[in-house]
C-alpha cells in the first residue's frame, strides 16, 4: 500500500495552561483527491475547577453547536447531560453518591427550551441506614402522572437454610420488566448454581407493563406465569463452569487444561447420550487459539503475524482420513497494514471463477482515508443480486458448481466530517446491478435516516425520539419504545382494517432481549413465532392462529473459538428435509460473522459472504428450508424478520450502516454515537452494541503501545505538560511511616505481592482515589484485568478494617484467596464486586483509553513474574516504581482531611510540610523524579492527630 496519503496527517492534541485537551486535531486526506487536506478540530471547554463542560465535533462547531454540554456539582458529578444526539438526562445522587432520581428523554431546543412530553423519571429507593444500602426498588413516572415500579429486589436473609446455599444477604428475587428472575444457590466462588426465570402472564402483549406495588410478594406472584425455566450450573473451586443444564434438561460439559483454558466440550440432550462438540483446543503461550478440532472431526487452524500477533489465518478443513474426505472448508488470509487496519481478505478455499469477460477472485480488498475510514471495497456477490433493505435476498440452492453464480462488486462510501456515513454508491459492472444509497444527516445533530424519509436535514430530529431513537425503519413502517429506551415493536408491513405485520419484544432488567414475538399475515390465516431466550436456550414455537405448528428447542453451545453451535430439536413440526437433533457448526471470519456451517459429518450447509456494513453479499445452502433456520448470521449477531440485527443494546440496519438508537455508553467511542465501529467494520466489531474492539489486534500490548511509560526528566514537584502514567495509590499513613510503596525497599516490597490496582491516569484522566501513589513501570504482560470504575475488592489486605482496605494491595502470603476470589468472573470477562452484590464486565484496556472522559480508570496489575489468575496469560515481568506522585485538589489544595468525624482540613502550612518533608525525600530517597499534579482526588484521605504530630515533629 502507498503511505503518501498518510503523511504529514498527524493527530494533534491541544492543551491549555492546565493541562486539559481543549483540541483534537485530524486532518482528512481521501485517496481521490490527495492533494485536499482538511483539517478537523473537535474543541471542548472546561469551568474554572477543570471540569468538561462541552465537546463539540468539527461540524456541529461550525453550526455553532455543541455535541454535549455538562453541568457537574462541587465534586465533578455530573448533574446533567445535554446530548445533541440522545436528549438531555438530569442525574441527582444521594448523600452515599447512589444514583436517586434520573431525568430522561427530554428534548431541548436550540433556545434552550426544553420539551418535557416524552421525559421518564426514574427513582431509586434503597436500604436504610442501619442496612447495607442495598437497593430495594426502581420506579418510573411519565408525563401522564403514571408512576409504576418497574423493578424490586429481594435479598436472602441469614437463617441456615440461607447460609446452607450460600444465599445469606444475596438478591434472590429480581422482578423485572419481564418477570421475575431468582436466584435459587449460589457457590462460594460466587457462580449461580440453580437461577429459575419467570415471564410475565401476558409477556406477548406490548401493552402489558409491570408494576410491582404494594410489599406483598404472593402479589407480585400472582402477575407471573406459571411456567418456570431453571438452569443449574456446576462449577470446580475456581469457579470455572463444569455442567450446565438448561430449562429443557440439556446438558453441556466443559473441561479446562492446567492453565484454565477450555479444552473440550460436549453435550448430551435430554434423555439422550453425551456428543463431544470440542475435542481438542490448543493454545500458544500468549493464550491464543492455535488448533481446535470439533465433535464432527473438522479442524480449524489459527496463524498470527509474529511481529503483532494479529490474526491473518483461518483455515477450516476436513483433515486427511476424515469419512467424508479430505477438502479445505474455508481458508481465510488477513494482510495488515501498520495500524491494524484490514486490507484484504481471500478465501482460498473457493475458486477463482471467470464470468462475462471478468475474473472473480475470492477475496476482498479495503481502501482507507487518512482517519483510516473504510472509503471503498471489493469483493464479489451473487450474479442475481438487487438492492438491499429490510428485506432479506434469497437463498441460492444447491451450492453454485457454476461460474456464473459470482460477480464482482466495489463500494465506495462517503462521510461527513461528524464521520456520518452519508452515501454508499454500489457498482457491479458485469450484471448493471449499480445503485446509490444516500442519507440524510440531521443539521442540528448526528441523527440520520435514509433520503427515503426525509431529504431535508431539518426534518430528521423531528424522525427520532427525544432520547434519540428513529421512529420509522422504512416510510409507513414504525418504531415503538419503551420508557428504557429499548425497541419495543416494528410494524413491517400496516393494513387498514385488518392484521398488521408486526414484531414485539420484551427485555428484562438490564435491558437484554428475552422474548421476540413476530405476527405476519399469510393469506387468510395468521402466522406467530415466539422466541424465549434462555441461558444456552432458545424456545421457538409456530402457530397459525390457534393452533401451534412447531415447536423448536435450539440449544445453543458456548463458544468454541471461532466456532459456533447451535443443536436444532424439534418438539412437533419438524420439516421433512431435516433430521431431528440436528448439530450446525458455523464457522466464523475476523468479526464473528458466520461464513461457512458445516453437519454433524462435516458437510456443508450453508455458506455467506457479507458486505462490509452487514448486507448479504453472496448466501447459498444445499436446501432452502435448511437455510431458513439460520438465524445467526454478521457479527455473529441474530438477524430478525426486520432486517435488524440485534446486538444487546442495541440494533442495527445493515443497509445504512447506522444503529437505530443513541450509544447508551455516550461518549466511550466518541461524540457520533451513531456511527458503526469508527467506520471500519471489517477492521473493528462490536460486541453488544456500545464499543467497538480491535479484534486483530494484541490488545494488551496495545495499550502499553499507546501510552508514553518514558522516564521523563522533570525537575521535582514540577506538573508536566503531557502526562500519562500508571499510578498505585495508598493513604497517606503509609507516607508518614514509610510503608508499602514508601519504604526504603518498596520495590523489594512489590515483587512479594501477587498483584495491585492501579490508576490509569492523562491530562484528561486525572481522578485518583488518594492523593499520594507512586508511579510504576508496568510490562505489558503484566495487565491482567481493566475497569472502567475504581476497583472496590473486598478484604483485598487481609484486614477487616474498612480504611485498611482502601489500600487496595493484594497481599501474597495473607490474601491469595481474596485475590481469586474477587477476580474468578475474569473467564467470563465479569468481576465480582461482593460490597455490592453484583458484577461489572471487566472492559479490554484499550477500550478504557477510549474513554477520555471517564474518571475513574483502572488496571490489575500482577507485580511479580509467572502470576497467573488470567486464563492462560502470566505475567512475565517485574513491576518497579520510576516516580512519585502527588495528586492536589480543586484549586491547589490538597484532598486531605483531619480528623476524619470533623473533616477539619488542614492548614496550608501542614500541607508544605506534608509535600516537602516526605513527599520529596522519599523520591529523592529512591533516585526517582516526584511529581505534583492538579487533579481530583475522589476521596479524602484522612489522618490522625499522631500522622499530625510525627509531621511537624520531623519538620522541627
Amino acid at each position: 500500500m502507498s503511505t503518501s496519503l498518510f503523511s504529514n496527517t498527524p493527530s494533534i492534541t491541544v492543551f491549555d495552561n492546565r493541562g486539559l485537551t481543549v483540541r483534537n486535531i485530524s486532518y482528512h486526506r481521501h485517496p481521490d483527491t490527495p492533494a485536499v487536506t482538511d483539517e478537523r478540530i473537535t474543541r471542548h471547554r472546561y469551568d474554572a475547577r477543570g471540569f468538561l463542560t462541552q465537546s463539540a465535533d468539527p461540524r456541529l462547531y461550525a453550526a455553532g453547536l455543541a455535541n454535549f454540554s455538562w453541568l457537574t456539582d462541587l465534586a465533578g458529578n455530573v448533574l446533567r447531560t445535554q446530548s445533541v444526539d440522545a436528549g438531555t438526562t438530569i442525574i441527582l445522587n444521594d448523600a452515599a453518591g447512589r444514583p436517586f432520581i434520573t431525568v430522561s428523554n427530554i428534548r431541548t431546543a436550540g433556545d434552550s427550551t426544553e420539551d418535557h412530553s416524552q421525559a421518564v423519571t426514574r427513582t431509586f429507593e434503597y436500604e436504610g441506614d442501619d442496612m447495607p444500602g442495598r437497593p430495594l426498588s426502581v420506579a418510573e413516572a411519565m408525563t401522564n402522572g403514571i408512576t409504576r415500579i418497574t423493578e424490586r429486589f429481594v435479598y436472602a436473609g441469614n437463617s441456615d437454610a440461607e447460609q446452607a446455599l450460600n444465599l445469606a444477604g444475596q438478591c434472590v428475587s429480581h422482578y423485572d420488566t419481564s418477570g421475575l428472575i431468582q436466584t435459587d444457590s449460589i457457590a462460594l466462588t460466587g457462580i449461580p448454581l440453580s437461577i429459575t426465570r419467570h415471564l410475565l402472564k401476558d409477556a406477548d402483549n406490548p401493552d402489558t407493563v409491570t408494576d410491582w406495588q404494594g410489599e406483598d410478594a404472593s402479589a407480585w406472584n400472582d402477575l407471573l406465569d406459571e411456567e418456570a425455566y431453571i438452569t443449574l450450573t456446576t462449577a470446580d473451586a475456581t469457579g470455572a463452569v463444569l455442567t450446565t443444564t438448561d430449562a429443557q434438561g440439556n446438558v453441556q460439559r466443559a473441561a479446562y487444561d492446567v492453565t484454565g483454558m477450555l479444552c473440550r466440550s460436549w453435550l448430551t440432550l435430554k434423555e439422550g447420550t453425551e456428543q463431544a462438540i470440542v475435542t481438542s483446543l490448543t493454545y500458544s503461550a500468549a493464550g491464543q487459539k492455535l488448533r481446535e478440532v470439533h465433535g464432527n472431526g473438522v479442524m480449524t487452524t489459527y496463524t498470527y503475524e509474529p511481529e503483532t500477533q494479529r490474526l491473518t489465518g483461518i483455515k477450516t478443513e476436513r483433515p486427511s482420513g476424515h469419512a467424508a474426505g479430505e477438502k479445505v472448508l474455508q481458508d481465510l488470509s488477513y494482510n495488515y497494514d501498520p495500524v491494524g487496519n484490514v486490507l484484504r481478505m481471500r478465501n482460498d478455499a473457493q475458486a477463482t471463477r471467470f464470468w462475462r469477460n471478468q475474473k472473480v477472485v475470492p477475496e476482498s480488498t479495503y481502501v482507507y482515508d487518512s482517519l483510516y475510514q473504510l472509503v471503498c471495497a471489493t469483493g464479489r456477490e451473487m450474479a442475481n443480486a438487487a438492492q438491499q433493505g429490510s428485506s432479506f435476498p434469497p437463498v441460492t440452492v444447491p451450492l453454485p458448481a457454476d461460474s456464473s453464480a459470482y460477480t464482482n462488486y466495489t463500494r465506495a462510501y462517503t462521510y461527513d466530517a461528524a464521520g456520518n456515513l452519508v452515501q454508499i454508491r454500489h457498482s457491479a459492472p458485469a450484471t448493471s446491478h449499480n445503485y446509490t444509497t444516500d442519507l440524510t444527516i440531521s443539521d442540528r445533530s448526528n441523527r440520520g435516516v435514509l433520503s427515503t424519509l426525509t431529504t431535508n436535514p431539518s426534518d430528521v430530529d423531528t424522525l427520532f425520539m427525544a432520547g434519540g431513537q428513529q421512529k420509522q425503519l422504512q416510510p409507513g413502517q414504525q418504531l415503538s419504545w419503551t420508557p428504557r429506551n429499548e425497541l419495543l415493536k416494528v410494524t413491517p408491513v400496516v393494513r387498514d382494517g385488518d392484521t398488521d405485520d408486526r414484531e414485539r419484544y420484551r427485555y428484562n432488567g438490564d435491558s437484554q432481549r428475552i422474548l421476540k414475538v413476530s405476527v405476519h399475515k399469510t393469506g387468510s390465516s395468521t402466522r406467530t413465532q415466539r422466541v424465549v431466550y434462555l441461558p444456552g436456550l432458545e424456545l421457538r414455537t409456530t402457530s397459525a392462529g390457534e393452533t401451534e405448528k412447531g415447536n423448536l428447542q435450539v440449544i445453543c453451545v458456548g463458544e468454541a473459538g471461532h466456532a459456533q453451535v447451535r443443536v436444532h430439536h424439534w418438539e412437533s413440526g419438524k420439516p421433512d428435509e431435516i433430521s431431528n437433533d440436528q448439530v450446525r457448526w458455523s464457522y466464523d471470519n475476523l468479526t464473528g460473522s458466520s461464513g461457512v456451517e458445516l453437519d454433524a459429518v462435516g458437510n456443508v450447509i450453508s455458506m455467506e459472504e457479507y458486505y462490509p456494513y452487514g448486507g448479504t453479499a453472496v448466501w447459498t445452502a444445499r436446501s432452502a428450508v435448511e437455510a431458513d433456520y439460520k438465524t445467526v448470521r454478521y457479527s455473529g449477531k441474530e438477524l430478525d424478520a426486520t432486517g435488524l440485527y440485534y446486538y444487546g443494546y442495541r440494533y442495527y440496519q445493515p443497509w445504512a450502516g447506522r444503529w437505530l438508537s443513541a450509544d447508551p455508553a455516550e461518549t466511550v467511542d466518541g461524540l457520533n454515537l451513531y456511527r458503526m465501529c469508527r467506520n471500519s467494520p471489517v477492521t473493528f466489531c462490536d460486541i453488544d452494541g456500545r464499543l467497538p474492539t480491535h479484534p486483530a489486534s494484541t490488545e494488551r500490548a496495545d495499550i502499553l503501545k499507546a501510552w508514553d511509560f518514558s522516564h521523563l526528566s522533570m525537575p521535582e514537584s514540577s506538573e508536566p505538560e503531557h502526562y500519562k502514567f500508571i499510578v498505585h495509590m495508598a493513604p497517606v499513613e503509609h507516607l508518614i511511616n514509610r510503608e508499602g510503596i514508601f519504604s526504603n525497599n518498596a520495590n523489594e516490597e512489590i515483587k512479594s505481592w501477587d498483584a495491585i490496582s492501579a490508576s490509569l491516569i492523562t491530562e484528561n484522566k486525572n481522578f485518583t482515589y488518594r492523593a499520594f501513589g507512586a508511579i510504576l513501570d508496568v510490562p505489558y504482560q503484566n495487565i491482567l484485568a481493566a475497569h472502567s470504575e475504581d476497583l472496590m475488592i473486598e478484604l483485598n489486605t487481609g484486614k477487616t478494617d474498612r480504611t485498611e482496605n482502601l489500600t487496595r494491595v493484594f497481599d501474597k502470603t495473607q490474601e491469595r484467596s481474596s485475590l481469586e476470589k474477587s477476580l474468578s468472573y475474569v473467564r467470563n470477562g465479569m468481576l465480582a464486586r461482593e460490597i455490592q452484590n453484583y458484577q461489572r464486565r471487566l472492559s479490554k484496556p484499550e477500550e478504557i483509553l477510549q474513554n477520555t472522559y471517564n474518571a475513574r480508570n483502572e488496571i490489575v496489575v500482577a507485580t511479580r513474574p509467572f502470576v497467573n489468575i488470567t486464563e492462560g496469560l502470566p505475567a512475565t515481568g517485574e513491576v518497579k516504581i520510576k516516580g512519585y506522585l502527588l495528586m492536589t485538589g480543586q484549586h491547589n489544595s490538597f484532598a486531605i482531611k483531619y480528623p476524619p468525624k470533623d473533616s477539619v482540613e488542614l492548614t496550608s502550612q501542614d500541607n508544605i510540610l506534608l509535600e516537602n518533608t516526605y513527599a520529596h525525600s522519599i523520591a529523592r530517597d529512591a533516585g526517582v523524579p516526584f511529581y505534583r499534579l492538579n487533579g481530583r482526588p475522589d476521596i479524602y484521605d484522612y489522618m490522625n492527630s499522631t500522622s499530625i504530630n510525627m509531621l511537624r515533629r520531623n519538620n522541627t
